[in-house]
């Protein structure tokens, strides 16, 4: 089994990508991508947009060859988009690449609502019924029943985790749990895995309590002491304290932990962290943002350079 981590926070984008291949199976888990549309009155930076375009690229070159996709829920950034912003994957990109790949999705959550609803647009767009398979086995892929995303009532809905089994390899895609609900990291260990991508607290959020960040590093040292590689990142990451939070856990552990960047042997690329400090190092021009929507700016100059310190 390899397992590639395509993007999320410690890449530079907002997503929890990530393509598991086998000999014959190629799994592409949360196709999308985002970026903060909007971070105390920023729009993303060049340099994000930039990276996001990278990421949004590979992702549909993953997608070329998958034989699986899975859809653990229906925020923007985690699927393809038929109400796309100019920072998301448009499901109109990808439609004939997916037209014969199997499907495995999350149902959608109830009382309908705009979110809900991209069930049925992928559906449409797409042209078919994407099969509903939480709380179900399928041979080498397990599928969880219906998890809070982050805490059972916040309104954010639900989550579906997957778990991967190659051999003796085990791996869970733990999208959105935020290490918040007892439940859903009981059912990790569970499955028994040997590797583990979670979502870690969403510290940058001023509503999460003191009780919260106390469930969630418990959880984190509970999967840390029975799995051999545990890899926190997504909401963790768009913040420098979530970072500090990562390592102080690593460094008082003992045990394997890790962000996706680490685990790819990238250097860390907290852009949803450093936007401010981009844009006070990197001036935006005015009217920036309407000219990359229109498609009059040539991203690719933006490309990361040796000139943007990735250290203080």
């Amino acid at each position: 089994m390899r397992i590639e981590i395509i993007g999320t926070e410690s890449l530079g984008v907002r997503g929890l990508c990530t393509v598991v291949m086998t000999a014959d199976r190629h799994i592409v888990i949360d196709p999308g991508v985002a970026l903060g549309y909007q971070r105390r009155g920023k729009r993303p930076h060049p340099l994000q947009v930039y990276v996001g375009t990278q990421v949004r690229r590979a992702i549909v070159a993953f997608l070329e060859t998958a034989t699986d996709i899975v859809i653990s829920h229906y925020h923007g950034d985690h699927i393809p988009l038929v109400d796309a912003n100019p920072y998301q994957l448009n499901v109109r990109s990808v439609v004939e690449v997916c037209r014969n790949t199997r499907f495995w999705c999350k149902s959608p959550d109830y009382p309908l609502n705009r979110i809900s609803m991209r069930y049925n647009d992928l559906s449409r767009v797409l042209g078919r019924t994407l099969p509903v398979v939480e709380g179900t086995d399928a041979g080498m892929m397990t599928f969880s029943k219906l998890q809070p995303h982050g805490t059972a009532d916040n309104g954010l809905g639900t989550v579906m985790m997957t778990r991967i089994a190659d051999g003796g390899d085990v791996f869970v895609h733990a999208s959105d749990i935020q290490l918040l609900d007892d439940g859903a990291v009981s059912q990790i260990l569970e499955w028994e895995p040997g590797t583990v991508l979670v979502s870690g607290p969403p510290l940058y959020l001023p509503r999460i309590t003191l009780e919260q960040k106390s469930v969630a590093l418990r959880n984190a040292r509970r999967l840390a002491q029975n799995v051999d590689t545990l890899i926190i990142d997504h909401h963790l990451l768009r913040s420098e304290e979530g970072c500090r939070w990562l390592d102080d856990l690593t460094a008082a552990s003992g045990h394997r932990i890790m962000c996706a960047a680490d685990y790819m042997g990238r250097e860390r690329l907290l852009l949803e962290a450093w936007r401010d400090r981009l844009y006070n190092e990197m001036p935006v021009p005015e009217g920036w943002h309407e000219a990359y929507a229109n498609g009059e700016i040539n991203i690719d100059k933006y490309q990361l350079d040796g000139d943007f310190p990735l250290h203080d």
